[in-house]
């Protein structure tokens, strides 16, 4: 009989033991194996695996699976033109390094969501400010939405998670801002369209001054060519005359008086004072000679 009892405390005993020093991982988790508190070992194939009893050691679970954050509320996002959406989204995630994960948050699940939800927010606005509404709707919603997951996967690297995938479930105006983006869209257009009239007016007054820079050039250019034709007349002219007056220069100086006659009474008002028996009167008073 005693040797049954001493039998059945050894087995009670034993189980004890293997309940201290055994724990099972399953393949829907990670078990993280601390040390008087300290992070160990990370296990994460699934079986039968030994530790030391508590408090020496113990071990903590965390989730394997994919896991679902679904945003609560829609986050508000601009586009490249200045319109306000509300995109409502969720991120298929999982944890890739526990060690890292646990680093960070301890092991709260709710603490990782929110680091997400943050980070999904800011890759979120990078990946929309760059494109309009149109594109971020349909013609490249798909390429959207792996840019986004892309920047959240880096931006998580160092926290231990996996983005599987993100999704953009609705996209749409704000109801309450919808007439300050039209009056947005409207100042914007104006904005253009003055920066277009400016450019116009910046334009035209060139090609005036241009315009009038060629006139300038042009004139110039006739001035001077009407200049040298009168300067060749004149020369001409000139060589005429002296070939014409070399051949009787008494005529010639008769000629010139008469020319200087001419000229200084051509008004009726003009007034002379000079001596009447100067040079100038010759041919007035003695024509024959």
């Amino acid at each position: 009989m005693r040797k049954v009892s001493a039998l059945a405390l050894a087995a009670l005993v034993a189980v004890g033991a293997a309940q201290l020093c055994l724990y099972t991982v399953n393949e829907r988790e990670h078990a993280l194996v601390f040390a008087l508190g300290e992070l160990k070992e990370v296990v994460s194939e699934p079986g039968l695996h030994v530790k030391l009893p508590p408090p020496f050691q113990n071990v903590v679970y965390l989730d394997k699976r994919i896991l679902t954050l679904d945003a609560p509320a829609a986050d508000l996002v601009q586009t490249s033109e200045k319109k306000n959406l509300m995109i409502d989204s969720f991120v298929k995630w999982r944890i890739a390094d526990p060690r890292r994960y646990w680093v960070s948050f301890q092991g709260n699940e709710r603490a990782a969501e929110d680091r997400i939800s943050a980070l999904l927010r800011d890759a979120l606005n990078q990946t929309v400010n760059k494109r309009t509404v149109n594109g971020i709707t349909s013609r490249e919603r798909d390429v959207a939405m792996t840019e986004i997951r892309t920047g959240l996967q880096q931006r998580v690297n160092d926290v231990g998670v996996e983005v599987v995938d993100v999704r953009l479930k609705r996209v749409d105006f704000t109801p309450e801002i919808s007439e300050s983006v039209y009056r947005r869209m409207e100042a914007e257009r104006k904005r253009v369209a003055s920066e277009e009239r400016s450019t116009g007016a910046a334009e035209a007054e060139k090609i005036r001054a241009d315009a009038d820079r060629q006139r300038e050039v042009i004139l110039a250019q006739a001035y001077n060519k009407a200049q040298q034709l009168k300067g060749e007349g004149d020369a001409q002219a000139n060589a005429i005359y002296a070939q014409a007056f070399s051949k009787n220069p008494e005529f010639a100086r008769f000629y010139r008086n008469l020319q200087a006659y001419q000229a200084s009474f051509a008004d009726k008002k003009d007034v002379m004072v000079v001596d009447p028996s100067a040079d100038f009167f010759k041919y007035l008073k003695t024509p024959k000679q």
